[in-house]
């Protein structure tokens, strides 16, 4: 019994599990240094070999098959069936409708002097529009806003701005909101659709201009072909967002009411998005605006070729009056259809006791505005504006005058910022992409790719970085892509700095938040103006003016991560004892990880756009490739070969990025 027992105890002793040693997991930040550290020591063996350098003037046989396809284009467009029965076409009622408003308030027409409906009725239609859809107060500033544009000097490059805007915007939403709809009620296009839309909204302005000529040739309907096709994504997303946000009880109310598919559509999805939808119009209109003015490069007339005009010749007061247009115009279009989306619901909240007279009133005013437009058809002065500019005049001078003051007075200040980034971030950075070989790079992306995104941003990686190979630019991507990460780096820090201010302060906020959705409103053609004044014609100017360009983007996103920290955290992290520095690092910067992840994401897009305009003021690189393709007939191919490798960038960021952030936020 004794040994049954003991050999029991032996047995159960044997049977008792052995612990287990905590197995240490490696965090993604390390295996990322341990790339950069081989990365490194590999660069300081292979410096300067394999780096498919090419000189700015040479091309390479995709370049040389793009200009040979250009000219085989050029030979057989009035013969080939497909440009004389589509894209002939399709050029004819675009540059028509183009013509057409152009001719109603920008351009003479026939033997007239000058358009069919002249200043003052412009801005009696603008008044009124404004007013009609939004209140009284954008009237007045839209009015006010116009009129300015005339002191400006600049009333009918203004005006053919606005023709260019209002033709794409029309265009664009033809097709834009019945696809929104479409998506909106169908699943299966919804998923289809969704990745063309991201597509369209990564690739920068300047990458739909190049191949938009390659089949509807330079100029005006050029120009509007790409901008609503830029300009038709936002649309179509918010649209389906507006439909598919419609509560699933009210249409099952109309469906129980015996409702058709029609009428469901008709009487209760769009007139409950209808709020929703005029925000995607808002979208397009802004996103044309910026469009119409990159589009100068393809001869498209208006302010943008006023200050492309003015920045290849480094005349910076021309360079801001014109850009100060372009701000003008952009905040009366973004004021008044905001105000648009917002009308119906501010009415039923106020209590004034003249909505009562609004339709008369409103009738009122399409008579005065009817007596304005036949004035300014059928007399000079109220057709052209009257005097010489003369506010013009004071802003370029008063712009030139501080230009040479800044260069005189702040020219230490600023050159040692300048050298202080360039040679502490951007040379090392450069260098050390564009002198180390092109698969080791390759290696680090496609590496660096796989452990943020996971396996299928590593594959995306690994096929942008084999075409970017194949494109012959590979070392002026490399260029483009270091100033856009240490432009990336800076606008993150700002970013998280008044971020973080802005949601732990509501006060902070409510000051800043106008500021940076103003900012968000310009084009980034007039970020470039002022830096330009400061910095001269070098690639710091555009990077500069991406941080400024970007920066506002990250600031909200961060802010609302913050935010969104629930408040029962920050008090116990506050009733152990941690202090302000503490709660921001160990509490709410990692808990707003998901928001930081998509402000970098959002913040690289931006930047990348930006860097890429950059090209106009020194900047080099792919940007310049694309200008000079633009400009110079044999260099075609080269800047076609570029568009398509800040398209492959963008997509590289994009994907790794927004799978970082579904990786984070899992």
């Amino acid at each position: 019994m004794t040994v049954v027992m003991e050999k029991a105890e032996k047995t159960g002793a044997a049977e008792e599990p052995a612990p287990v040693k905590p197995v240490r997991r490696v965090s993604r930040s390390m295996v990322i240094a341990a790339i950069l550290v081989v990365w490194l020591v590999l660069f300081a063996v292979l410096r300067g070999k394999q780096t498919l350098t090419l000189a700015a003037a040479d091309l390479t046989d995709l370049h040389r098959w793009f200009n040979d396809v250009n000219d085989s284009i050029g030979a057989n467009r009035n013969s080939n069936p497909l440009f004389l029965y589509f894209f002939n076409e399709i050029r004819l009622v675009i540059d028509n409708v183009v013509t057409f408003v152009q001719e109603l308030i920008s351009q003479p027409t026939g033997d007239r002097p000058v358009p069919q409906i002249g200043w003052l009725g412009v801005v009696g239609i603008v008044g009124f529009g404004s007013w009609a859809v939004g209140n009284w107060r954008v009237a007045l500033l839209a009015v006010a806003g116009f009129t300015f544009l005339g002191l400006q000097g600049l009333w009918q490059e203004s005006m053919d701005t606005l023709a260019l805007t209002v033709s794409a915007v029309f265009v664009a939403l033809l097709f834009a909101i019945p696809l929104g709809v479409w998506a909106g009620l169908s699943d299966r296009f919804n998923q289809i659709v969704t990745p063309f839309l991201d597509l369209m909204q990564t690739m920068p302005t300047f990458v739909y201009l190049a191949p938009l000529t390659l089949f509807f040739q330079i100029g005006p309907a050029s120009a509007t072909i790409a901008t609503l096709i830029y300009a038709a994504p936002p649309t179509i997303r918010i649209t389906a967002h507006g439909i598919r946000s419609v509560p699933h009880t009210t249409v099952e109310a109309a469906d129980s009411l015996g409702a058709t598919r029609r009428q469901s559509l008709t009487k209760v999805l769009l007139p409950m998005s209808k709020r929703t939808v005029v925000m995607g119009v808002n979208q397009t209109i802004m996103a044309a605006l910026a469009m119409v003015t990159i589009a100068a490069l393809i001869d498209a007339p208006g302010l943008g070729k006023t200050v492309l005009q003015a920045l290849q010749s480094l005349d910076v007061g021309t360079a801001f009056n014109a850009g100060l247009a372009i701000v003008v115009l952009a905040i009366v279009l973004d004021r008044v259809t905001t105000a648009a989306s917002t009308r119906a619901e501010s009415a039923r909240r106020s209590k004034n006791r003249f909505l009562a007279w609004r339709r008369p009133l409103l009738g009122a005013g399409a008579v005065v505005t009817a007596v304005l437009i036949y004035l300014s058809h059928t007399y000079l002065w109220a057709a052209e504006f009257p005097g010489e500019g003369g506010t013009g005049s004071a802003i370029r001078s008063g712009a030139d005058n501080v230009t040479t003051w800044a260069q005189d007075n702040l020219s230490g200040l600023t050159n040692a910022f300048r050298d202080a980034i360039t040679n502490g971030l951007l040379n090392p950075f450069q260098s050390l992409l564009t002198d180390s070989p092109w698969w080791l790079v390759g290696a680090a992306l496609i590496g660096i790719g796989v452990v943020l995104g996971g396996l299928r941003a590593g594959i995306t990686t690994a096929v942008c970085v084999g075409l970017l190979v194949a494109t012959g630019v590979w070392s002026d991507s490399m260029t483009t892509l270091a100033s856009t990460a240490v432009a990336t780096v800076l606008v993150m820090l700002l970013g998280i700095c008044f971020g973080v201010w802005m949601g732990r302060s509501a006060l902070a906020d409510r000051l800043l938040r106008p500021t940076l959705d103003a900012a968000q409103v310009m084009p980034p053609f007039v970020y470039l103006v002022p830096f330009l004044a400061l910095f001269g014609a070098t690639r710091f100017t555009a990077i500069v003016a991406a941080v400024v360009y970007a920066a506002p983007v990250a600031m909200k996103i961060i802010a609302d991560g913050v935010r969104n920290v629930p408040a029962t955290t920050v008090e116990a992290a506050t009733s152990a004892g941690c202090n302000t520095w503490q709660i921001i690092t160990k509490v709410q910067l990692p808990m707003a990880r998901s928001a930081l992840t998509l402000a970098t994401n959002q913040g690289l897009i931006y930047v990348l756009s930006m860097v890429v305009v950059g090209g106009l003021v020194g900047a080099g690189a792919l940007g310049y490739d694309v200008v000079a393709g633009f400009s110079q007939q044999q260099l075609y191919g080269k800047g076609l070969a570029a568009g398509l490798a800040i398209v492959l960038l963008g997509v590289m960021f994009d994907r790794i990025t927004q799978a970082a952030a579904r990786r984070t936020s899992a």
